[in-house]
C-alpha cells in the first residue's frame, strides 16, 4: 500500500488547508475501505502526536484541535481529509497519514508540512 499526502502549505494564522492522504497498491488484497486511517503530525522537537483517526465504517476521533480539526473519507476515491480550520502557529508541523488494514499492519505517508506564520 502507497499513502500520498498532499494539500500542506504556508498559511496565515487563522487560515485553513485540507490535507488529502490517497491510497494506491492494494497487494495485502485489503480494499482501502477497510483500513483505519489515522493522522499524525510532528513538530520540531516535539514528540509525534496523534491528530484524528476515522474507522472503515466512518466513526471518527479527533484528538487535538477538537472543534478546528475534521477527518473525512471518501472511499470511491481511496482518500481521507483532515480539513484544518483556524489555524494557530502551534499547528505547524509535518502530518502524517497513517493506515492500519485488517491485520493491523501499519503504511505511512512521507508526510506534508503545514506552517502556520505571518
Amino acid at each position: 500500500l502507497q499513502l500520498v499526502e498532499s494539500g500542506g502549505g504556508l498559511v496565515q494564522p487563522g487560515g485553513s488547508l485540507r490535507l488529502s492522504c490517497e491510497a494506491s497498491g492494494f497487494a495485502s488484497g485489503f480494499a482501502f475501505d477497510r483500513y483505519i486511517v489515522r493522522w499524525d503530525r510532528q513538530a520540531p522537537e516535539k514528540e509525534r502526536e496523534s491528530v484524528a483517526a476515522i474507522t472503515s465504517v466512518g466513526s471518527s476521533t479527533v484528538y487535538v484541535g477538537s472543534g478546528r480539526f475534521t477527518i473525512s473519507r471518501d472511499h470511491a476515491k481511496n482518500t481521507v481529509y483532515l480539513q484544518l480550520n483556524n489555524l494557530t502557529p502551534e499547528d505547524t508541523a509535518v502530518y502524517y497519514c497513517n493506515a492500519i488494514d485488517p491485520r493491523f499492519v501499519n503504511y505511512w505517508g512521507q508526510g506534508t508540512q503545514v506552517t502556520v506564520a505571518t
